[in-house]
């Protein structure tokens, strides 16, 4: 079993930045894909960015030019450059894992507290 946690978030203004790290231990080198999700308070979960080993990354419309997802294998890691952030964007972010041979994020960490203001 994959252990997922995350760090990096916090507080921070509008229009700035923030970058979410997501480190994985346990049995890393069986992930397949990685993945952000957040959930603000009152607001149905949503699937913010996803990114296979050497695949084309996915994101959101919501965050489409704003994030970035990446992931350094070596370091089973992997990260959520967030820029032009906005209030909408405060919300709790997870981050998941799917295992070898699956797409499904299944196994999500503990989440980290991102706030944005106005």
């Amino acid at each position: 079993q994959v252990q997922l946690v995350e760090s990096g978030g916090g507080l921070v203004q509008t229009g700035g930045s923030l970058i979410l790290s997501c480190a994985a231990s346990g049995s890393p080198f069986s992930i397949s894909v990685m993945g952000w999700s957040r959930q603000a308070p009152g607001k149905q979960r949503e699937l913010v960015a996803s990114l296979g080993r050497g695949a084309i990354p996915n994101y959101a419309d919501s965050v489409k030019g704003r994030f970035t997802i990446s992931r350094d294998n070596a370091k089973n890691t992997a990260y959520l450059q967030m820029n032009s952030l906005k209030p909408e964007d405060t919300a709790v972010y997870y981050c998941g894992a799917a295992p070898w041979g699956s797409s499904t994020l299944d196994n999500w960490g503990q989440g980290t507290q991102v706030t944005v203001s106005s």
